[in-house]
């Protein structure tokens, strides 16, 4: 489902004409919803790049919400960093110093836009950041993940939101919001069951990958 059906849609169900505005509205007001309940792979990126040597922070590129996963990349060995909290770097490596340099183990996040590695870099590698984001959306999009592949929880998401604007009867929203969970539910079953099988999760022992 397009953006155009999308809006089509919410329209002719609830037999209104809104505003573009207000389609907008409903649409990423259901959007946020939706990412923030379930893991998609659209709400997956990769930042790539060279870490320099002897500098232990790393920015996180614009739109970053969270870490999957960080890998130092060595020659062609992988490794895969442990997240820690940033008490435990400051215990773990109180001297920062040339001779406790080496490859990064370890990463915690510093603050909202950087990340801490330990120990510190002692040569010029490269990183790969895999992190969640929000994806485009479907109204500056046109199309979507969600519109290909869960367009019945984004149109129940959606219209729950515009029958709420409408102030709609109390039963005409819990019968949407019904349809809404539903949908919701079957597509966190494809987020948190299929989708988990990655080894690489946040929370989960990661191993060098030689």
């Amino acid at each position: 489902m397009n953006y155009a059906s999308l809006k089509t849609n919410i329209a002719d169900i609830c037999e209104t004409t809104f505003t573009d505005d207000q389609l907008a509205m409903f649409t990423q007001q259901a959007e946020q919803k939706i990412h923030n309940a379930v893991e998609l792979p659209s709400m997956r990126n990769v930042d790539s790049g060279p870490l320099t040597a002897t500098n232990k922070f790393y920015t996180t590129p614009d739109g970053f919400l969270y870490t999957y996963s960080i890998a130092i990349i060595d020659s062609s060995t992988s490794h895969y960093l442990l997240n820690k909290d940033v008490n435990f770097l400051r215990e773990a490596f109180p001297v920062n110093t040339s001779a406790k340099y080496g490859i990064p183990k370890f990463y915690a996040q510093y603050s909202e836009t950087q990340i801490e590695l330990a120990p510190t870099p002692d040569a010029n590698y490269e990183l790969e950041h895999v992190y969640g984001y929000y994806p485009t959306s479907i109204v500056s999009g046109s199309t979507s993940w969600l519109g290909d592949n869960a367009s019945a929880a984004l149109l129940n998401g959606a219209l729950v939101e515009a029958i709420r604007f409408q102030k709609g009867e109390a039963d005409v929203v819990a019968m949407y919001e019904k349809q809404y969970a539903l949908s919701l539910g079957l597509l966190k079953q494809l987020g948190d069951g299929k989708l988990r099988q990655d080894t690489y999760r946040s929370g989960q022992y990661r191993m060098d990958v030689g």
